[in-house]
């Protein structure tokens, strides 16, 4: 019985990590055969549609009806991170209804996003005017920043014949901690 209980409880531990980061109210409405090229082309072919997009953000705009997201789309993996992060489809602008700190949400955080599509939307992007399809957010999800592993100053310690020198620093095997 112990054993049983032990197995479950480990299936359950290993299923949680593999959760979508969005609800899966939303996800249940979300249009998975809608691609971003074909939202890009015929933005308005798909108003009223949800759709789940990830992207990098390139600029947070705080206004008086909501936060305006400006993210370069980049393909998601199946738990909604985004992946490739450099290759883009386009850009597109998201529309959240309420306020999100442009100091957490800010340039080159990576975000999931599933929202409605309201047609598009066209502003300056350098010297051009640029299509943007147009998103009002029903769930958003900012990912963690990704840390650098950090290595000690001299990986192989005392392991390493062609640099064990006693008057070496690297000779304490307990010196990368000191320093």
């Amino acid at each position: 019985m112990k054993k049983r209980l032990l197995i479950i409880i480990m299936v359950l531990v290993c299923l949680s990590g593999c959760a979508h980061v969005i609800s899966k109210d939303i996800l249940k409405k979300v249009n998975t055969e809608i691609t971003f090229a074909e939202l890009r082309k015929a933005p308005q072919a798909y108003q009223g549609k949800v759709v789940l997009l990830g992207g990098v953000i390139v600029k947070t705009v705080n206004k008086k009806d909501g936060t305006l997201l400006e993210v370069y789309q980049t393909e998601i993996n199946r738990d909604g991170r985004p992946i490739h992060l450099d290759v883009s489809g386009g850009r597109f602008l998201a529309h959240y209804k309420g306020f999100l700190d442009s100091e957490i949400y800010c340039r080159g955080r990576q975000v999931t996003i599933a929202g409605i599509v309201k047609g598009e939307q066209i502003m300056r992007l350098g010297e051009l005017n640029y299509y943007y399809p147009y998103l009002i957010i029903k769930d958003i999800y900012l990912w963690t920043k990704e840390q650098p592993f950090k290595y000690e100053p001299y990986p192989w310690g005392l392991w390493d014949p062609w640099w064990w020198h006693p008057w070496y620093p690297w000779y304490d095997p307990y010196w990368c901690y000191y320093h």
